[in-house]
């Protein structure tokens, strides 16, 4: 088997790979919900935006359980930390999401103007809550989450909904509909006809700006005006799962201290501005499918850089510092993640090559003519 310690940075990285993989599948879904009023003026125009996704969303979806199952099975204290302490605001992801199949099925049952409208109003919060509610996950992983471990692990969390909507994680839960809005304006600009595919450029253009200027205010306010927190002591990079055993205390600049000790890690924002910039560029001259790739990237860069920024915590807390959550304390044992490891390795290409396979199948423009088709059973 691997090391411990090997086994946990590997695991670490996965869940990356997995929020990764779930923001550039299912990012340009909940962009493409959230564009639907501006890039649609008729009925048609916004069925060929919805039948752009139509296809292919489920699949998309189910990297967001993959992700949950990862959690659940490779950072159990991490899964009881985040899914109690955050279960109103992870209930309201749920209920958008359950409006998009509703929304995507029912729109078409009746032919009446008032009907699609309301239908097309669900589409768009259920793109537009799950992009927000993210973003400010994320951004309270800045924060620290209100939650203690006693001498027997048992948790508390002493924190609320309202108490995640700071102005710190609401700017983050921007940067996250900033992004998937460049993203889905990048994939309508690739998949739908016209003139739909010229309003989503122009979307995801200004999208694209606004997340070059939403990231770095961002940035600049986790600089200024948040602090990080910092292990005390040496910490044991292969021993127990005992969150408890070691010291940590808040620091001014602390979120900023791996660019210091590992200069490569700068590589990840350098890369979203780089390619936030190159997306807007490509949209502009309508070099489509090269802005889908350079939006994809902009997305895994900024969880990258995300990620960099907070190892080698997972969840910090607020309420009692030295309760935080690690990658060398709250994982699964060494022989679960060897398992799982084990299993993925097998697995992942498989999904990974049957994905591509399918988006192969689908590849060309959505027109008029196809949603109008009676035969083609289109949304």
């Amino acid at each position: 088997m691997l090391d411990y310690m090997t086994l946990r940075l590997i695991w670490w990285a996965l869940l990356g790979v997995l929020l990764i993989g779930f923001a550039v599948t299912d990012g340009f879904d909940l962009g493409t919900a959230m564009l639907l009023p501006f890039v649609g003026r008729t009925d048609t125009e916004r069925r060929i935006a919805i039948n752009t996704i139509g296809p292919v969303w489920e699949g998309n979806q189910v990297w967001l359980i993959l992700g949950g199952g990862a959690i659940f099975a490779a950072w159990p204290p991490l899964y009881a930390v985040a899914f109690s302490g955050f279960y109103l605001a992870m209930f309201l992801v749920l209920l958008a999401l359950i409006l998009r199949p509703v929304g995507f099925k029912y729109r078409s049952k009746v032919d009446n103007g008032r009907w699609r409208n309301v239908w097309d109003t669900a589409l768009v919060i259920g793109g537009l809550v799950p992009s927000l509610i993210f973003g400010v996950a994320f951004g309270n992983l800045f924060l620290g989450a209100p939650f203690r471990f006693d001498d027997t692990l048992r948790m508390t969390y002493e924190g609320n909904l309202f108490g995640l909507l700071t102005p710190f994680a609401l700017l983050s839960g921007l940067v996250s509909v900033a992004m998937l809005l460049m993203h889905g304006g990048a994939w309508l600009a690739a998949k739908a006809a016209e003139p739909v595919a010229a309003r989503a450029a122009r979307a995801g253009t200004l999208a694209a700006l606004a997340v070059i200027v939403l990231f770095t205010l961002a940035g600049i306010w986790l600089a200024l005006g948040v602090d990080g927190y910092v292990i005390g002591g040496t910490i044991d990079m292969a021993g127990p799962s005992n969150p408890t055993l070691k010291t940590v205390a808040a620091a001014h600049g602390a979120w900023f201290a791996n660019y210091g000790a590992h200069p490569w890690t700068i590589a990840a924002p350098i890369v979203v501005y780089v390619g936030a910039l190159a997306t807007a560029g490509l949209l502009v001259i309508r070099r489509n499918w090269l802005a889908l790739v350079t939006s994809g990237l902009t997305i895994a860069a900024i969880i990258t850089t995300a990620g960099f920024s907070l190892f080698p915590f997972l969840l910090p807390s607020s309420l009692d510092p030295s309760s935080s959550l690690t990658v060398w304390d709250a994982s699964s044992s060494q022989l679960t993640l060897t398992i799982m490891l084990v299993a993925t390795v097998i697995f992942l290409p498989i999904v990974l090559i049957y994905t591509a396979w399918v988006y192969r199948v689908l590849r060309g423009r959505v027109t008029a003519a196809a949603v109008e088709d009676p035969s083609a059973h289109s949304y």
